[in-house]
């Protein structure tokens, strides 16, 4: 019998042998206090006498993850190695010739912790102890990354909300986890549109919150100053504070904490519009970060460069452009820009030539837009043919389903420009598991032993992960046939880096994700299955949770009466519109674009199903001041009796984005599955009629799929 492949003897101890496995791993990070062991798994009883399994990853132990990122690697003798490169060409002066001048600025080791003690300093003088909250509303600037790891050097926790969020979405996050301390900026700049003010955005959050946090600390940008800045407000000026931190010697060592203490809150949409905040344990997150960056991304320490093209307000931001890339002494690319228009679409290659850089990660919807202004890939392939893709072993994608055509380019791309070996790997995870829970690991090829990683298959997320028991389940929890579609779901324990837990919200863990399957499995919202090889492909959300550029978005309507971030509710809040359904529309560019049936209040409702131009843009409107940009409809259809209802009165919004996926294929008469406890069957030729209607006249030039469905 052949041995075992590495990725696969890996995986295979980190689930049947977890607490020596684990054990291990914990071993190569410093501890303030070792733990007893490496799991303990017991029962958590609700408020209503619903028991559930509740686990802890290293119980007993303390630790710091600000001191594993930056203390351990200057005492291990490698202070001047780069730990941040940022690069903003937003952020630079434009010549007179239209030159598009990059900013550039190098933060070793040893300068970074010395920024993070003389921050964090400030922020204990400024009130903020160990359990509390601090929320960073920041643009892609050192600063950001800074006040992370500040923040979690006196063992608070920090809420990183995605600088471009609206006022309401930045309110509902204050009053959820009611920070100690806002640190934001002057301003962000939105690409080629130059400097966006946070300071309204900033104070119409306050105004709409009903927890008013002390302090609000201000990075002042040069592109444009937030003026004034008003100390009765509880208003710092962030640079001031440093200085005088810095002239006074002030610096703060690192707080350790317990193992499932909190580092911090991300939040991430829920069904209500409601958004969940997930609670990131401490010593999970350390331990399993620091393995899966050597093991799944082959980064492994000096030396190596990894570029995440993300932002900090997501999940991807804070695991692989900050945490794991520190944690092993690695250097971290932070940019600020996007993948085209800051000038072109040539951005990210530059970047990995600039450099070198060895592992970047990114999502599809970036590389859709590179491919859409440079068609012929003129800027990949001039930049290849001069060797300066050669450092680059491994292209990474996640946030949403990868299209085969998109990973089969760039996988040709690479075999001819990159490395010996590079690959373009899917990965699938969640803001809940915090690391890849899939993926093809690099890691075994770089280890000496001659093995190259797993081969790759175009469509599919790699294998399970180490650390989380993937399976495939019926509607009722039982286990499908191998190669057979159905919901994904993992086995108690997850692994290390995932939650165990909401903010404050035991009740709506145990509703949203073990309910279902009564306990024995944890839901992940999404379909698939795993073929005969062992590799998941991910096919589908299975609730109602769409992705627009691997941002993920709720789309239900919410019966709370403060503005949340459902985007019906953003709909239904114009007062010409009655009901609405969202559902996600493929797109060749953002992969889906939430689209809109909705039924209008007037007595004479219009016959066309297309809206007028007034109309939709007092809608797209109140879509962007509510949620946000990111939020935007593609597209909208208006009619009566044309939302299909189940008897109890949920919304059937899976058989109206089969009528529109349909419809962008052009196959307009396909049948739709509909379920039996439809109260009203004739609803669904009525939508069936109106989504024609729409694509003859009008979304026909507007609405591409990603690519051909393959005629069958």
């Amino acid at each position: 019998m052949a041995p075992k492949h590495p990725q696969d003897a890996v995986y295979e101890a980190s689930i049947s042998s977890r607490e020596s496995f684990w054990t291990e791993q914990a071993s190569k990070l410093h501890w303030h206090k070792k733990p007893t062991r490496a799991l303990d798994i017991g029962t958590k009883t609700l408020k209503d006498g619903t028991k559930h399994p509740h686990w802890t990853w290293f119980p007993g132990g303390e630790i710091s993850t600000a001191y594993n990122c930056l203390d351990r690697h200057v005492a291990a003798g490698n202070g001047d190695t780069a730990a941040i490169i940022w690069d903003s060409p937003v952020a630079g002066n434009r010549g007179k010739d239209g030159d598009w001048k990059s900013v550039k600025e190098v933060y070793s080791y040893k300068k970074l912790l010395e920024e993070v003690e003389i921050l964090a300093g400030v922020l204990r003088e400024e009130g903020v102890r160990k359990g509390d909250v601090v929320l960073i509303y920041m643009p892609m600037i050192p600063a950001a990354l800074i006040a992370m790891l500040a923040t979690v050097r006196l063992g608070a926790c920090h809420a990183v909300v995605f600088g471009g969020f609206s006022s309401p979405a930045l309110a509902q996050r204050i009053d959820s986890c009611q920070p100690r301390v806002i640190m934001t900026a002057s301003c962000g700049i939105e690409g080629a549109k130059g400097a966006m003010s946070y300071k309204p955005l900033v104070h119409e959050a306050l105004k709409r919150s009903k927890f008013q946090p002390g302090k609000t600390l201000i990075w002042q940008r040069d592109q444009l100053r937030w003026d004034p800045v008003t100390k009765e407000d509880g208003e710092r000026n962030w640079q001031r504070l440093v200085k005088s931190a810095r002239n006074r010697g002030l610096k703060a060592a690192a707080v350790p904490v317990k193992s499932d203490d909190p580092v911090y809150i991300i939040y991430t949409s829920g069904t209500t519009g409601t958004p969940k905040g997930v609670l990131r344990p401490a010593a999970g997150h350390a331990v399993g970060l620091s393995l899966s960056i050597p093991h799944i991304f082959g980064v492994r320490g000096p030396g190596d460069v990894m570029f995440t093209a993300s932002d900090i307000g997501w999940v991807v931001g804070h695991s692989y452009i900050v945490y794991a890339p520190l944690l092993v002494g690695a250097t971290t690319i932070l940019f600020e820009g996007k993948p085209v228009g800051t000038p072109d679409a040539s951005t990210f290659w530059r970047i990995v030539e600039e450099n070198k850089v060895n592992v970047m990660f990114t999502a599809p919807t970036a590389l859709r837009a590179i491919k859409l202004a440079d068609g012929d890939n003129s800027f990949i392939e001039r930049i290849g043919q001069r060797g300066g893709l050669k450092s680059l072993r491994a292209l990474f994608l996640a946030g949403e389903r990868s299209e085969p055509s998109i990973v089969k380019m760039y996988a040709h791309l690479l075999e001819k420009h990159g490395a010996d070996g590079a690959k373009v790997v899917d990965n699938w995870w969640s803001s809940e598991s915090g690391s890849p829970i899939s993926s093809v690991a690099m890691g075994p090829a770089l280890e000496g032993r001659g093995h190259a990683p797993l081969p790759i298959k175009p469509g599919s997320a790699g294998k399970p992960a180490p650390g989380f028991d993937v399976r495939i389940v019926d509607d009722d929890g039982n286990e499908v046939k191998q190669g057979e579609s159905g919901n994904i779901v993992m086995g108690i324990p997850l692994g290390p880096t995932a939650f165990t837990t909401l903010w404050n919200d035991e009740d709506r863990f145990y509703r949203s994700y073990l309910k279902r399957f009564k306990g024995k499995w944890v839901d992940t919202g999404d379909a698939g299955f795993i073929d005969d090889d062992g590799y998941v492909s991910i096919m589908s959300r299975s609730d109602d949770v769409i992705n627009v550029a691997a941002h993920r978005f709720s789309t239900v309507y919410s019966s709370l009466s403060h503005v949340d971030g459902s985007i019906e509710q953003a709909i239904t809040s114009h007062p010409e519109v009655a009901e609405a359904c969202v559902v996600g529309i493929p797109d060749s560019l953002k992969g889906h674009l939430p689209f809109a049936f909705a039924t209008l209040g007037s007595h004479d409702h219009p016959h066309t199903a297309i809206p007028d131009d007034a109309l939709f843009k007092e809608v797209q409107a109140a879509v962007r001041s509510q949620i946000g940009g990111i939020a935007s409809l593609g597209g909208m259809i208006i009619g009566k009796g044309m939302i299909p209802k189940t008897r109890s009165g949920k919304t059937l919004r899976r058989v109206l984005r089969e009528l529109v996926e349909n419809a962008v294929h052009g196959d307009f008469d396909k049948e739709v599955a509909v379920p039996s406890t439809i109260e009203d069957p004739d609803v669904v030729g009525v939508a069936r009629e109106k989504v024609k209607q729409y694509f003859e006249e009008k979304g026909k030039d507007l609405h591409k799929a990603t690519e051909a469905r393959a005629k069958l």
